[in-house]
């Protein structure tokens, strides 16, 4: 089942791109917008992250951060980030637990039997981890709605 506004996000330890384990709770010293994404180098995804690297000074004056989450190894998460140069850190949720908890999985992710892909989520958690904003779909071909998640972070 997914998260919804005003739920307590589970804490968590995933691996970054440098297979360090980094924790939730590690990140809550700002405002924290969680982006969940089905797979690095694919397009929409590619949009999607590129676009949070593009708005990163707003993000910086509001105070909040951006931790990009999908079911890719840390190896793929890592040269995604080089190629796309993004500053931002991307978890490793390779056992898909964390996605499960979070937003959901596509199982048999685009025909492929046994291979599962976290859904398109967004979270924005504020800094006790209460989720202020939650948005989830189960076309993974739509981006988020940037508007809605940067009023989500103004509001907070």
């Amino acid at each position: 089942m997914a998260l919804t506004i005003g739920a307590k996000a589970p804490d968590f330890k995933l691996l970054d791109t440098e297979r360090k384990e980094r924790s939730l709770s590690e990140f809550l010293v700002r405002k924290t917008l969680l982006a969940f994404y089905p797979g690095a180098f694919t397009g929409v995804c590619t949009k999607e992250m590129c676009a949070f690297r593009d708005a990163m000074a707003n993000f910086n004056n509001l105070d909040a951060q951006v931790v990009g989450i999908s079911v890719d190894g840390p190896f793929a998460n890592k040269a995604f980030a080089e190629q796309n140069k993004l500053t931002f850190p991307l978890l490793s949720d390779y056992t898909a637990e964390i996605s499960k908890k979070f937003g959901g999985i596509h199982e048999d992710f685009a025909g492929m039997k046994g291979y599962n892909a976290s859904k398109r989520a967004v979270f924005v958690l504020d800094k006790n981890g209460i989720v202020k904003y939650a948005w989830i779909s189960d076309n993974p071909g739509v981006e988020p709605p940037y508007e809605e998640i940067n009023k989500s972070l103004n509001s907070i």
